[in-house]
């Protein structure tokens, strides 16, 4: 009996050739885009101390609760975590190397992030992520910055029907506030309580604002408003962060509602959001985060910062009609016969040392089934050795997309073939 074929995870999908060259275009523009507003890249490790999420997201949260891919290391029982979000493990990095010594910073990162959710649409088990965090501002302007950004990369992504929310969380104390209130409120309705919110109530009040539950949301509608519990500092803040934004022309909803899923932010939070992926429709998402060096174990730093999700967003651009772009090659080499094949080795080595993208034939077969396979590979023109041409010290250069067919020295190539690619 032949063994069965083994299938990627559920959740975690393979990102195959014909699919890559638009990750690759994207990552692209975005590092651009990063690197024009200052921002430098770090990169932190998959996996984490477990004790790190549930310190920084919150014990009483979806995400340490349910979504989680911890486990313990068997070699030495340690407790570990596949990286849920990247901000945890920025900030995390940046205590551990000292990197807010007399220095604020403007970091991203990018890759692979993991929760145990239901797949669907825009929503996987493996996803992948940009994130931005700049850590040591504490004015509204950085607040705003990270707004603006957003805004200009879906203008250069040409991104359309996405719309701006914002709102504020005030700080600790307006919280608290808050947080007594809530619980006053829900309990005179706890009758009315999905389970979920029930085993919130007392955890993580303010969870139930962002509960999806239709049959929930009269009463999250009268539910007491975080807004009224802000002191002077925090409304000041969020005006500021308002004036900027106007100035710039960005439109935007206060969305008193929002409160996001991580416990970690404070004042200015954020989501850019779409109708057109259904029910997962916030494509990047972020807000302020004051707190969470203290919590983590360092010395108490402002920062703000903000992810987006790349599936969702290729989504948008693939629904637009925007496809792979061909893989860049300028050049196919066709070759038959022995002393052809070891001429066209030598000769798409020098091609590449010219800085041309070679592509030489392997595997044999007739001139014409190769001929077929360069017409194919969108290269913009292929070079033909057969013996004759390399007993002469000859090859044939022919331009695949109209022109006529030369025969030159191997010297003349790779001049020829930049006048034929930039021409």
């Amino acid at each position: 009996m032949s063994n069965p074929t083994l299938q990627a995870v559920r959740g975690m999908n393979d990102i195959l050739p014909d699919e890559a060259g638009l990750w690759l275009w994207f990552e692209d523009v975005v590092r651009d885009w990063l690197e024009s507003y200052g921002y430098r890249n770090i990169r932190m490790p998959l996996l984490e101390p477990t004790a790190l999420f549930k310190r920084a997201i919150g014990e009483v949260t979806d995400i340490v609760e349910k979504e989680m891919y911890s486990f313990e290391d068997a070699l030495n029982g340690d407790h570990l975590t596949l990286r849920p979000e990247g901000t945890a493990s920025c900030v995390r990095a940046v205590l551990q190397h000292n990197l807010l010594y007399n220095a604020p910073q403007r970091l991203w990162y990018a890759g692979p992030m993991f929760r145990h959710e239901r797949p669907q649409k825009g929503r996987y088990r493996q996803f992948h992520q940009f994130g931005v965090e700049a850590l040591g501002f504490a004015g509204p302007d950085i607040d705003a910055e990270m707004i603006l950004m957003c805004a200009r990369l879906w203008k250069k992504l040409g991104i359309r029907d996405v719309t701006l929310q914002i709102n504020t969380l005030g700080d600790t104390a307006a919280r608290q506030r808050h947080r007594e209130k809530l619980i006053a409120y829900f309990e005179q309705h706890k009758d009315a309580l999905d389970a979920d919110a029930t085993r919130r109530l007392h955890s993580n009040p303010l969870r139930i604002l962002d509960s999806k539950n239709p049959a929930m949301q009269d009463i999250i509608a009268g539910a007491p408003k975080l807004m009224d519990e802000l002191d002077e500092e925090a409304l000041q803040h969020f005006a500021a962060v308002q004036e900027i934004l106007n100035r710039h022309d960005i439109a935007f909803e206060i969305n008193t509602r929002l409160v996001r899923g991580l416990d970690y932010y404070n004042r200015t939070v954020f989501e850019w959001v779409t109708t057109r992926l259904g029910a997962q429709g916030t494509i990047c998402a972020g807000g302020r985060f004051d707190g969470l060096i203290e919590q983590i174990g360092g010395k108490p730093q402002p920062a703000c910062g903000f992810a987006m999700g790349i599936e969702r967003l290729l989504a948008l651009l693939q629904e637009d009609g925007m496809a792979s772009p061909p893989a860049p090659l300028d050049v196919y080499v066709v070759h038959q016969g022995e002393l052809a094949g070891a001429m066209a080795t030598v000769l798409a080595e020098q091609l590449r040392d010219a800085g041309l993208k070679v592509l030489l034939h392997c595997g044999g077969g007739s001139f014409k089934s190769q001929m077929k396979k360069a017409d194919g590979s969108n290269a913009a023109c292929a070079v033909i050795i057969g013996d004759d041409e390399a007993c002469a010290g000859m090859v044939k250069l022919k331009p695949l997309r109209g022109g006529e067919q030369l025969q030159l020295a191997p010297g003349e190539l790779s001049d020829k073939i930049n006048e034929l690619v930039k021409g």
